[in-house]
């Protein structure tokens, strides 16, 4: 039988629970801390333009994009702003929806992409992938599609 910690989670379920909330905000905080130094680009947006360069045409709809890189469309709203500013995406009207918005990448865009990804890549692969074998990653994958089906596939 599990003993229930005073918060109503077992030890078993509070460390896995508080090491899955403090490594992801360790980790969002030294790869955008990175990002930021090294490129001038915060992590989502270098999210967003990774959305970007993945989708059909480069584009996406502000919505789809909003989900994709889980943001609220006002936070995303504020950031496509100001990567428009930076020349990096554009926004146009949707020809089947002229009230939609679709942001889309542009070469600028593609280019700092390109200069932030090998940054990017070696601090996930340093900070995170480093500490894994190829079976805990399979696993771990595993674990993420059973509480989020989808998730590890994005």
């Amino acid at each position: 039988m599990q003993t229930l910690s005073l918060n109503g989670l077992t030890p078993a379920e509070l460390g896995a629970w508080r090491g899955l909330l403090r490594v992801h905000a360790q980790l969002v905080r030294e790869l955008d801390r990175e990002l930021q130094e090294e490129h001038g680009l915060p992590l989502h947006a270098y999210e967003v333009l990774l959305v970007l360069e993945r989708s059909p045409g480069a584009r996406l709809r502000m919505s789809e994009l909003a989900d994709a890189v889980l943001l609220s469309q006002s936070g995303l709203t504020r950031l496509v702003d100001r990567l428009a500013r930076d020349g990096l995406v554009e926004r146009s009207r949707c020809a089947d929806d002229r009230r939609g918005l679709l942001a889309h990448l542009t070469a600028a865009g593609r280019a700092r992409l390109a200069q932030a990804r090998p940054t990017h890549l070696r601090g996930v692969r340093e900070r995170f992938l480093a500490h894994l074998d190829e079976t805990t990653l399979r696993e771990l994958a595993a674990v993420w599609e059973r509480v989020l089906p989808g998730a590890a596939s994005e």
